[in-house]
């Protein structure tokens, strides 16, 4: 072994033990091992950076841009909540909720679909007969399956076709995974929607801060549309609760307050007065003929460019709103702000918001431009919540953010345009169309997964040049020789599995892809079903909450322990084995290549 391949092996070898140790931040580890590996010349300054603007950080980065979206868009929580009412029993909510984490990670990446879906499977745990205990970690483990379907779903596929290109000259297409994902998606969904039961169902999960005002009821107004759909006559006729909100109030055309009842008739230009949760009034004004009091142009902005927000605020004590009202404060005209809602916790607010009596204490739900904000709430003594995702006010796109995903995914399925063309242009899209706001665009990012990748991907390409790669598929071949291919396949899936909690998912086959394929090569063996069982192994960590960032979303919010993702990954990550190197082996046949 040469000087650069033993100090290129040292660089993993410590980089591992400190990922395994957890004292320090991956992404931390992963630079300060670039910068070593650059200071000893295994990687020149100028290809030091270059993985971090490769076609994998920008494909992942694009994908989480496009969940962001779809989540904003509320086309799922609209497809699952007539369901969900329709669903009381936990041993029917299991399987419906790992069905649809499953169905949404074939779409876009497995941490985004578990995202857009983690509230309300939530939600849903609080209820009578419920559990999140039940039906979190399930979901985390049905999107680790599903993700391996296509190119996209995972980090772990989207790295091993770039391995491949590198080494075979062509990277995989966007379904090439599925034969195989699609066949381990429906064994997992089966073991799942019965094994939940082995689960402890008396943990108390903790809620994120953003999260934990997320069910505060506000009082917003909404004006009934100057054409009506056919059948919508009366305010019954709009089904309100079906969407979470009650109508608490009605101010007609000509101005006066009445009681509001189901059989009051909707006439164009009047004001219905409504209550519920800000994600339950969004809904509502996005499904219903209503106009809610949100229009951007209705709030002043600094520039053109300048962002809109929506957040919750609370007035304090010496306010200069206690006692008035919103019209006469001149909110819009004095301080470029939109009141959009009240949240009064000793009474229900039936007047329009313009007329209500502010007080020490109400929550108030205002938009405005991201200039205006901090002079606005500084000069009105408004104390801002904790940050969430607040829905009302915030326009929706739906039809044209998924109208783009499907474009780009038939675009990239006929090769018209390269994956990274295809998401990176969809994700821009639905930027400049505002279906993200770009603010929220950068949140969306992951940015130490993304520096994780980037930075161990000249290393990982170190060991190749320096003949590392080469060493080791020498000192393997002969141990696997003798054995039948298909026990070689099963020993690389294996080893994938067993590293990828220790040394993470995306550098597992960073490192273990390029040595897979020289085994099969040393071996006379077709490379492809030796990636395939990489990419499988090391995105099938079910043992560990570190080993994939899905399991770790669910640890807090579930109130799982370490030992309780073994309890219920052990005999999946067995299924995945027994059954997933014949089904590799099938689909991609180990001779030839």
């Amino acid at each position: 072994m040469t000087t650069p391949q033993i100090l290129s092996f040292s660089i993993i070898g410590v980089t591992m033990l400190f990922f395994a140790w957890g004292r320090f931040r991956y992404d931390v580890v992963s630079l300060v091992a670039l910068m070593v590996a650059v200071a000893l010349g295994l990687v020149p300054i100028k290809q030091a950076f270059t993985g971090l603007t490769s076609d994998v950080v920008v494909i992942i980065a694009a994908a989480l841009v496009i969940s962001a979206a779809i989540a904003r868009s509320g086309v799922v929580d609209g497809l699952i909540a007539p369901a969900l009412k329709r669903i009381g029993r936990l041993s029917l909510r299991v399987p419906f909720f790992v069905a649809a984490t499953g169905a949404l990670s074939l779409l876009t990446k497995n941490v985004g679909a578990l995202t857009i879906l983690l509230p309300s499977a939530i939600r849903a745990g609080r209820e009578k007969d419920g559990a999140s205990s039940a039906i979190l970690m399930p979901m985390a483990f049905i999107s680790l399956v599903a993700g391996l379907s296509t190119l996209v779903g995972t980090s772990t596929n989207i790295i091993v076709s770039q391995v491949r290109e590198e080494l075979m000259g062509k990277p995989y297409r966007m379904f090439d995974f599925a034969p195989v994902g699609l066949s381990l998606t429906l064994v997992a969904f089966l073991y799942l929607s019965v094994a939940w039961r082995i689960l402890p169902r008396d943990r108390q999960g903790r809620e994120a801060l953003g999260q934990a005002n997320a069910e505060t009821f506000f009082s917003t107004e909404a004006t009934i549309a100057a054409e009506l759909p056919d059948g919508l006559k009366s305010v019954g006729d709009l089904d309100l609760p079906k969407h979470g909100v009650t109508a608490v109030g009605l101010i007609g055309a000509d101005g006066r307050r009445v009681e509001v009842t189901d059989e009051h008739a909707l006439e164009p230009g009047s004001v219905l007065v409504l209550e519920g949760t800000d994600a339950a009034l969004a809904d509502a004004f996005g499904r219903l003929p209503l106009e809610s009091a949100q229009a951007d142009e209705d709030v002043e902005t600094e520039g053109k460019n300048e962002e809109v927000r929506t957040i919750e605020a609370v007035v304090q004590p010496g306010s200069d709103l206690i006692g008035g009202n919103a019209r006469r404060a001149r909110l819009q005209e004095r301080y470029g702000v939109k009141l959009l809602g009240i949240s009064r916790q000793d009474r229900t607010v039936t007047e329009r918001l313009r007329d209500v009596t502010i007080r020490a204490g109400d929550v108030l739900l205002i938009r405005a431009g991201e200039g205006a904000l901090p002079e606005a709430l500084r000069s009105l003594s408004l104390l801002p919540l904790a940050e969430r995702e607040v829905k009302l006010g915030n326009p929706r796109k739906a039809a044209a953010t998924i109208a783009i995903l499907i474009v780009a995914i038939l675009l990239i399925a006929w090769g018209v345009v390269p994956v990274v063309a295809g998401f990176f242009g969809a994700a821009l899209l639905m930027v400049v169309i505002g279906a993200l706001p770009m603010r929220e665009a950068y949140g969306a990012l992951e940015p130490g997964v993304l520096v994780l990748i980037g930075a161990l991907t000249p290393i990982s390409e170190a060991v190749q040049r320096t003949g590392g790669t080469d060493y080791v598929a020498h000192l393997l071949a002969p141990l696997l020789q003798g054995h039948a291919p298909i026990v070689a396949l099963g020993a690389l899936m294996l080893a994938a599995m067993v590293i990828a909690p220790f040394l993470h998912n995306a550098p597992t086959v960073l490192v273990l892809g390029p040595i897979a394929a020289m085994v099969a090569k040393q071996i006379g063996l077709n490379p492809d079903p030796f990636l395939m069982a990489v990419a499988t192994g090391a995105g099938c960590d079910f043992l560990t909450p570190v080993g994939h960032q899905c399991n770790t979303l669910v640890m807090g919010p579930g109130g799982y322990r370490f030992g309780d993702y073994a309890r219920l990954g052990l005999p999946l990550s067995i299924m995945v084995i027994v059954l997933g190197v014949p089904l590799i082996a099938f689909f991609w046949p180990l001779q030839g290549g």
